[in-house]
């Protein structure tokens, strides 16, 4: 369609305050050369749907834009205004948009260097190949790290080779680690830590030269790569260096250090060094020590009421033998532990350096706190919905827009909720009553999977011999070739280590025989993983607009199925709309502290996704889609068990075509839940 200022006027009215406004737009897309308008015209419809002013803003700089960098450039220098509208304001949004320049010089800067989201993934795996506690990776304008998020650049161009700046990336995510492995960060030494510059710098830079000794030591090819980045440290101070050498060399020689020579002039910092918050670290080490000793004393219960007599008031012992892993001893019994409580005791080892007596005592019935507090507040949950909704005890999380293909940041605001449980309700019993028949096969079923073997061939010893491996092994030897060992078969049992989010949908359609479904679904299903080992949380979700996206703890992966959880699953109800992005993002980041070979997230929901505002269509199913993706990243397995019966027309685009199944009798739906199961964890 040909564009003239009578039809652009009609369709820019709806999105502008007033006609002066349009008529001002109108002529800005007129004037530029034609083979422009169509492009502007639709970044400004879609721009004005979120926020006039930016389009207005860009409509009238846009000629300049394009001139200067193109068509690609142009498309690339709104999308960041928007990135700065979401995550600071319209203020800082428009600003980004007059310093086209520096825009610029910003993207030069992108072009010549190594941009951080390249890097991602390969530096998180080779995180988690070191010691220590698992730590997330995040961009940042600083490099720092509070002991749980290691903070680096976006781009890093200090060298004209690539490999340089991917080794300078790698120098910074390590040495941060460092300070978190070998002492920097301790419960019992923070404190002394100086606060006053120029003390701080000092002390950051004697700790620096004390981790690339302790890195040296322990990693010598981290070492030499990191000896490329670094300048000879000044003749002042290598006596100093030589001090902290010694293995001996503690954070407390490098406050002592500081403290007798902060007033000597300083070299300049290491290029991977960054900076140091002790007030931050400290905050969050102080809730992480409080959220980990009541995980410990958790696991600690669970092992007591799986012991054989489960006798109350026995005494937990730590064994912590040279070159082995620590073991717990109860009444001198040795007790298995899983891979969960392995990381929480080198997590609590790491920040305090030895196992308080405290930690090791098992928590007693109504000792459960919800310990993820670095985001959560005190303040009542249905604050939420109250004025801003950037108060304490939210998450915020970033939504995909497909009409603009970029995220809008820190654009939903999520809140956990407790469900009420609901005792008196004869529910559950009911259910046990009608599917009584149905539960003793499921558990029977769930039971062969606890005990699963699996036949390991080619073994050097084993029950039996293995056949196939006994034929070659004796056409090597006739052939003149050593004749193997390994011609036996063993049964190994498979150990399962898995994690699951039942994520359920809580949304108005789901009122009716939908919901009592869902529920008896629930309760068949929970009943069967009695007979497992398996960790399996459920969260319910719904939700009202952005502002509202409301999650319900039904059980999280600390509490066994006991009555709270059954009573609370009979109180299940429908509640608003179904904003599921928002869901996965933050279920998503439930998981990353749940340490587990294989993580599922188990969608069971009714319908597509929808909410009050445009959250609705393609631009729904887009940013579930973008969710789901991104929970993949994240080594998580999504799946959906849906009733929909319009369900083949989007399932198959937002979780693949194997990735979902669709149920088209609601009745079957208790039947089918565990059945799905079993298929998704054997």
């Amino acid at each position: 369609m040909k564009l003239d200022q009578e039809n652009l006027q009609q369709q820019l009215e709806p999105y502008f305050f007033n006609s002066g406004t349009v008529d001002e737009v109108a002529r800005f897309i007129l004037a530029l050369e034609p083979r422009w308008q169509d492009f502007v015209f639709d970044w400004v419809l879609s721009v004005a749907r979120t926020q006039p002013e930016i389009s207005y803003q860009f409509a009238s700089k846009a000629a300049h834009a394009l001139q200067t960098i193109g068509r690609q450039g142009c498309e690339n220098w709104l999308q960041f205004a928007l990135d700065v509208y979401f995550e600071r304001g319209l203020q800082p949004a428009v600003e980004s948009l007059n310093n086209l320049d520096q825009f610029i010089a910003a993207q030069r800067k992108r072009s010549r260097g190594l941009e951080f989201s390249g890097t991602r993934g390969v530096l998180q795996h080779f995180l988690h190949g070191l010691n220590g506690r698992r730590l997330r990776l995040e961009s940042s304008e600083e490099v720092l790290t509070d002991s749980e998020i290691l903070q680096l650049p976006e781009v890093i161009d200090y060298f004209p080779d690539a490999a340089d700046n991917f080794a300078c990336f790698k120098a910074i995510a390590v040495h941060q680690w460092a300070q978190c492995w070998y002492g920097t960060w301790r419960a019992d030494t923070i404190a002394q830590i100086p606060r006053e510059e120029p003390m701080l710098r000092t002390f950051h830079y004697l700790e620096t030269l004390r981790l690339n000794a302790c890195i040296e030591r322990d990693y010598p090819g981290l070492a030499r790569q990191m000896k490329r980045l670094q300048a000879d440290t000044p003749a002042l101070w290598r006596e100093l260096e030589a001090e902290l050498r010694d293995p001996a060399s503690s954070v407390l020689d490098s406050i002592r250090l500081s403290a007798e020579h902060w007033d000597k002039p300083r070299p300049d910092p290491f290029p991977y060094q960054g900076r140091l918050d002790p007030e931050r670290v400290q905050s969050v080490l102080e809730a992480r020590l409080q959220r980990e000793k009541q995980q410990l004393q958790l696991a600690l219960a669970r092992m007591v009421e799986a012991d054989a007599d489960g006798t109350p008031g026995k005494k937990f012992e730590l064994k912590t033998e040279q070159d082995s892993r620590p073991e717990f001893e109860l009444e001198g019994v040795p007790m298995p532990q899983d891979a969960e409580v392995e990381c929480l005791l080198a997590s609590i080892m790491q920040d305090l350096g030895e196992m308080p007596p405290d930690y090791l005592q098992a928590a007693g019935s109504g000792d459960y706190l919800d310990g993820r507090g670095a985001q959560s507040g005190e303040d009542h949950p249905d604050d939420a919905c109250k004025g801003s909704y950037h108060e304490q005890g939210t998450f915020l999380y970033d939504e995909w827009d497909c009409t603009r293909r970029a995220h809008r940041k820190r654009w939903c605001t999520v809140r956990e909720r407790e469900i009420q449980p609901d005792y008196a309700s004869t529910f559950v019993g009911d259910t046990l009553h009608k599917y009584r028949g149905h539960i003793k096969s499921l558990r029977r079923s769930f039971e062969a999977l606890r005990d699963e073997y699996r036949v390991l061939k080619k073994q050097p010893d084993g029950d039996s011999l293995d056949f196939d491996a006994l034929v070659e092994a004796i056409a090597d030897l006739r052939s003149g070739k050593e004749m193997t060992s390994r011609i036996y078969r063993k049964a190994h049992r498979v150990q399962r280590n898995i994690a699951v989010i039942l994520m359920v949908d809580m949304s108005g359609s789901t009122k009716g025989w939908i919901n009592i479904a869902q529920r008896e679904a629930l309760i068949l299903l929970a009943e069967a993983l009695s007979s497992l080992d398996d960790r399996y949380a459920i969260y319910g979700f719904s939700g009202n607009t952005r502002k509202r996206c409301e999650i319900y703890r039904i059980k999280t992966f600390d509490e066994t199925y006991d009555e709270g959880v059954r009573a609370r699953i009979a109180a299940i109800e429908p509640q608003d709309y179904t904003r599921m992005g928002a869901t996965i993002r933050h279920l998503s980041y439930l998981f990353d502290h749940i340490n587990a070979r294989t993580k599922l997230l188990i969608t069971l929901s009714d319908g597509k996704p929808d909410d009050y505002d445009t959250y609705h269509g393609e631009y729904g199913i887009e940013d579930t889609r973008m969710a789901l993706f991104e929970a993949r990243q994240r080594g998580i397995h999504p799946f959906c068990i849906t009733i929909d019966e319009e369900a083949r027309d989007y399932l198959p685009h937002m979780y693949g075509d194997s990735s979902y199944v669709l149920i088209d009798d609601v009745d079957k739906l208790p039947y089918r839940i565990s059945e799905i199961y079993r298929g998704l964890t054997s």
